[in-house]
């Protein structure tokens, strides 16, 4: 699992690819963390996984826990 190249031009492409991606994953988020303090009129940010999600779901990305994960009442056995 991951990524590995013999050609370090290529290992860069793909890091600098990803870094661009969690940029643009976080600024989103900030984004949506102001959309949401000014509606609380709240000064202090703070990004929650509300947020995030938020972001990545405008990217595809599905990044709320499953339903048998969210908190049930009952302990999975392992």
């Amino acid at each position: 699992t991951g990524f590995q190249s013999s050609d370090p031009r290529v290992t860069r492409l793909v890091s600098l690819a990803a870094q661009k991606f969690i940029a643009d994953v976080a600024h989103d988020a900030m984004q949506q963390n102001k959309v949401r303090n000014q509606r609380r009129k709240q000064g202090k940010v703070v990004l929650n996984s509300q947020d995030l999600a938020a972001s990545l779901r405008q990217y595809g990305i599905n990044a709320t826990k499953p339903e048998d994960l969210a908190g049930g009442s009952e302990t999975p056995k392992p």
